[in-house]
């Protein structure tokens, strides 16, 4: 088993006491930071970054090279790498986005559909692995994935950040077709993430970005359905250590008590969910990570410090909080308001954990 020198995150998802909420940023290594738009400069393109594994170490050690009160570096990856090595040809627009060059709209592409070589993404491994021996015990290493409704949403439309009304008919109309897409993602997702944790990842992540587009009936059957398929697959204890596992949906707040019982160690909240109430909803069936506004960041340490406090005052006492955003840092943040959250985080967290 290696050592870990500092363990509070993985303590906190398994609600084990702490001496504080440990805290992580969503997007932590990002184009916030001027190093990061560097090593993005040098590698020639985010693609390259990501398939690089110097390049995906330096850059996910460079924020915790700034901030010291971070507990946990996250794989520098991208959720698109799944559905890239299915064959669907990811590419980025500058300014645009990733875009695929094959959708999955005709029944006959859809049935092609297959669970790719897991050595397609061997580089994603590679990249754990080694920011794994770079850590050196410093932090835990979160591994992640995006949800199979979310990449199918990418698969289907061809890009993001859409109205989703193709994804949509297909549920309504051909659901077979749709169970098809999300039954071998989930099962890509699976050997995907269970290499992760064998190349060294100590906990992971499933991010369900665009749950929050389903209805009531259908989040459950395209969305919930898969990640409860994927937690189930999960491999539970690696190097001696169980490996805790954690589910996001953005916009997911409706349905916590349903994402509770699917067997993950904790749940994600973004920021229109109260921390305090979802607590009560929930119980002690999982930890809780979240849930600042990201968009805090953007004003001045003194809000920033006023906001976590109401955070950490919403959760109160006890263990099993893991502090965040409530999604991805925004590009435009300065990086000493992130320092400034971090630093508020540990000050005022020690309180609720005597």
């Amino acid at each position: 088993m290696s050592t870990l020198q500092n363990d509070t995150f993985l303590k906190a998802l398994m609600r084990q006491p702490t001496d504080y909420t440990p805290v992580w940023m969503m997007r932590q290594a990002g184009r916030y930071l001027p190093e990061y738009r560097q090593s993005r400069k040098n590698a020639g393109s985010f693609l390259q970054l990501c398939k690089n594994a110097d390049f995906a170490t330096e850059v996910t050690m460079q924020p915790l090279d700034r901030y010291p009160l971070l507990d946990a570096a996250i794989l520098f990856s991208d959720i698109l790498t799944v559905p890239d090595a299915m064959g669907l040809g990811l590419y980025f627009e500058e300014g645009e986005g990733p875009k695929f060059e094959r959708t999955l709209q005709l029944e006959a592409d859809i049935k092609k559909l297959a669970v790719p070589d897991m050595s397609k993404l061997q580089y994603v491994f590679d990249a754990v692995s080694q920011i794994r021996k770079t850590l050196n015990g410093r932090l835990p290493l979160i591994g992640f994935t995006g949800s199979p409704w979310t990449l199918a949403t990418y698969m289907v439309e061809g890009k993001g950040k859409t109205d989703f009304l193709t994804i949509k008919k297909m549920a309504y109309a051909r659901p077979d077709l749709l169970h098809h897409i999300l039954d071998t993602t989930a099962q890509t997702v699976i050997q995907y993430l269970n290499a992760q944790i064998a190349a060294g990842a100590q906990a992971v992540m499933i991010f369900d970005s665009w749950g929050g587009a389903l209805s009531h009936d259908a989040y459950k059957e395209f969305s919930l359905n898969y990640m409860q398929k994927i937690v189930n697959g999960l491999t539970k204890t690696n190097d001696g250590r169980v490996v805790p596992s954690v589910v996001f949906t953005k916009g997911g707040g409706l349905w916590l008590e349903a994402q509770a019982a699917i067997g993950a160690d904790a749940l994600g909240l973004d920021w229109t969910v109260d921390i305090g109430s979802a607590r009560q909803r929930v119980g002690a069936q999982v930890a809780l990570q979240g849930n600042l506004d990201p968009a805090i960041l953007l004003s001045t340490p003194e809000a920033i410090e006023k906001e976590v406090v109401k955070v950490l005052q919403s959760y109160g006492h006890g263990h099993g909080h893991v502090f965040n955003l409530g999604h991805g840092i925004t590009q435009l943040t300065p990086p000493e308001n992130a320092a400034a959250m971090l630093d508020a985080v540990r000050t005022h967290s020690r309180q609720y954990h005597q």
